[in-house]
């Protein structure tokens, strides 16, 4: 089809759509090039662990000798440039997973430091933040200091080495990579690199941990490529390329992933069992991987072109660079970012009729509306919407199999809240 097979607000709306992407049209392309250097890798590393049909089938019962999963371990450590990993269907989140690296490498009396600030909501009752601690490291003995970034966003690196030298008890030094339901911008792997140096020159016995959550693929490299200790992330985020159904990662090097395995089963059992009846759709997802990233990455650049023209302050901009697949909007009221989510999920696939409203949610201090019409449930890699209602009303799209997708949803929410006039047909929202 092209733009002559259109008629009336059709054609309007792709007009529209095709001249506001003509501004981004080398942004775009860079989009595409680091889509490549991503694809190589994750070849090479499919080349390097040897993969073949036999690793697609899963396992029952304890999964003893489960050679999908054992080979799946040693291509996520290949593709990410760590010395192990373990990938496993039975983490149930990114928090899941963030919860079993902590525990793991924390021991009564030791102190956890978080360098980039708070972290995302759900982990304050894991760290014992909220709810009084039931079960969460400080019920466990274990202290949490927070660090707040910089005025521009980057690592108070100099902060971080003062506290580790005033609390000799610091272990581990926590890094999340995307802001979470902060006003922040992406940490790079680069700033990310520069305090691994930093902290292991104070000690070099300490351990990094970074939340990778939303940033892998968005970038030419991984965190454990320099030199931290833990990475942890999700499946059904950005390294699960929109096929993986549940699950989680942590790469690093072996003593640590052995730790983490002795968390996420039992102390003697480690990585030997669990079960899981198909491995495909998790080796076929990271194959897939690069490529959604890259249209989730172009879907948030169009957004942040589109929403900025119409006096919307988004993070990151247009000509910032990008370190995770969200974009954050200043959306100013309660009922812009209701109406905001309300319009990107008229525009989804699944449950295009259904009005998200704002609810209370487990591990959320406050009530969050979220906008998912996704072919799995919460799987951030498909294109969704979300904030708590808090001032000042930030509100976080994220995701996108397809670009195409993104730019119909965002034009739909745009003409949803009058930012353009009336000159776009209203599809519902």
């Amino acid at each position: 089809m092209s733009s002559a097979d259109l008629t009336g607000d059709d054609l309007a709306l792709w007009q529209w759509i095709w001249q506001e992407e003509e501004a981004i049209g080398d942004r775009l392309r860079a989009i595409d090039h680091l889509v490549d250097v991503n694809q190589a890798k994750v070849l090479q590393g499919f080349a390097k662990a040897r993969i073949s049909g036999e690793h697609m089938f899963g396992s029952t019962g304890y999964g003893y000798d489960d050679r999908g999963r054992e080979q799946l371990d040693v291509l996520y450590a290949a593709v990410f440039g760590g010395q192990d990993a373990l990938v496993s269907p039975q983490l149930v989140s990114g928090t899941h997973a963030l919860c079993v690296a902590l525990f793991a490498l924390l021991r009564p009396g030791h102190r956890l430091l978080y360098a980039s600030g708070a972290p995302y909501d759900t982990l304050w009752p894991v760290i014992g933040l909220r709810d009084g601690g039931a079960g969460s490291l400080l019920e466990f003995g274990v202290d949490c200091s927070v660090v707040d970034l910089l005025p521009d966003g980057g690592i108070d690196t100099g902060r971080v080495e003062g506290h580790l030298r005033d609390h000799p008890e610091t272990t581990v030094v926590a890094v999340q990579r995307s802001p979470g339901y902060a006003w922040r911008r992406g940490l790079s792997v680069g700033e990310i690199g520069d305090l691994t140096r930093a902290v292991k020159a104070i000690r070099p016995g300490i351990r990094v941990m970074v939340d990778n959550c939303y940033g892998e693929f968005t970038e030419g490299m991984e965190p454990p490529e320099v030199g931290v200790d833990l990475t942890v992330g999700s499946l059904i985020k950005n390294p699960g390329g929109g096929l993986a159904t549940t699950g989680g990662y942590l790469v690093g090097t072996e003593e640590c992933v052995a730790a983490a395995a002795n968390r996420l089963t039992a102390p003697g059992i480690g990585r030997e069992c669990g079960a899981s009846e198909s491995h495909r759709l998790l080796y076929q997802g990271l194959f897939l991987a690069p490529r959604t990233v890259g249209e989730a990455l172009k879907g948030s650049l169009f957004a942040a072109a589109v929403l900025g023209s119409c006096g919307i302050e988004c993070a990151p901009r247009v000509d910032e660079p990008r370190t995770d697949v969200v974009l954050r909007m200043r959306l100013g009221s309660a009922e812009r970012l209701l109406r905001f989510c309300q319009a990107i999920q008229s525009a989804s696939p699944i449950d295009a009729h259904v009005r998200p409203e704002a609810a209370s949610l487990p591990g959320y201090a406050h009530p969050v509306v979220m906008a998912a019409g996704t072919f799995i449930q919460g799987a951030s890699i498909e294109l969704s919407a979300d904030g708590p209602l808090r001032e000042p009303y930030i509100g976080y799209l994220q995701g996108g199999l397809t670009y195409a997708h993104v730019k119909w949803a965002v034009a739909q929410a745009v003409h949803s809240l009058g930012w353009r006039g009336t000159t776009l047909p209203n599809r519902g929202t």
